[in-house]
């Protein structure tokens, strides 16, 4: 079936062939032909961009456009004939698709979660900040960048803390040393909707003076792309910020901090 979704797409004129996009795509959608790299098929491709962190000349690049669902059972028999491990988790087609279908039921409601609220100094100490395990150090509710109103008053002049969502399991100075004084959005960049994440921070720049924006990823290439997605909402809002990127190691380390030039 087709749909409008997103796809890898790989400017010829900047590929070099080094390959070091083929083993980053669990799915397999990508190998060197001809001295290039090529699409595969557009079914093996989810288009979340997990391998655009590692193409060293920019080459790849996501767009939208009409293409064949993704196809995970496709996906499973490849991966199987080439010998190569089979990701645990794959997306579903639809959750893919940006072109819903008429007729698609509509959520009904809010999550009473999703409330904002702006937290007290009293309310963030549900911990003593005495014990071992420090305190919390959040600011304000929601967290989730799917969820966070633009024009939230808490984002108004905000040092942003923007986080893929596996870095806080894996850093334990996570509250301490980094969500202090800045406010937090976090979210997937592998499994949730990469274009709506584009859209939610461009519009965030635009209504915001934000003071600075710190891009926390984890190493693993899944979460290499939420800067990635960043530059392309900074592209969007013609704003740009002050903007620091951490990698942090799957033992919770930080394992390289540099400034993003947009």
């Amino acid at each position: 079936m087709l749909s409008t979704r997103k796809m890898i797409t790989i400017d010829e004129e900047l590929c070099n062939g080094c390959g070091e996009c083929v083993p980053s795509c669990e799915e397999g959608a990508l190998a060197i032909v001809d001295g290039k790299a090529r699409l595969v098929k557009e079914i093996y491709c989810d288009g979340l961009g997990a391998c655009l962190g590692d193409c060293p000349t920019g080459a790849l690049k996501v767009e939208v456009r009409e293409a064949e669902d993704f196809n995970p059972k496709a996906v499973t028999e490849h991966l199987k004939a080439q010998g190569r491990e089979v990701p645990d988790h794959m997306p579903s087609p639809e959750s893919l698709r940006l072109d819903k279908p008429a007729g698609s039921p509509k959520p009904m409601g809010g999550c009473p979660g999703a409330a904002m609220h702006t937290m007290s100094p009293c309310e963030r100490a549900n911990i003593p900040m005495a014990s071992p395990a420090g305190g919390s150090a959040l600011s304000h509710w929601p967290v989730q960048l799917r969820l966070v109103p633009p024009n939230a008053p808490f984002l108004k002049g905000a040092d942003l803390l923007l986080t893929a969502d596996c870095v806080p399991v894996a850093m334990p100075s996570y509250h301490s040393e980094y969500v202090a004084g800045r406010v937090v959005v976090l979210g997937c960049p592998k499994f949730d909707n990469q274009m709506e994440y584009v859209e939610k921070l461009a519009d965030i720049l635009t209504e915001n003076d934000l003071k600075s924006i710190t891009v926390l990823e984890m190493e693993v290439p899944c979460c290499s792309s939420m800067s990635v997605i960043l530059r392309e909402a900074v592209k969007r809002a013609g704003k740009k910020v002050d903007t620091v990127r951490l990698t942090v190691g799957r033992n919770g380390n930080v394992l390289e901090t540099v400034p993003l030039e947009f």
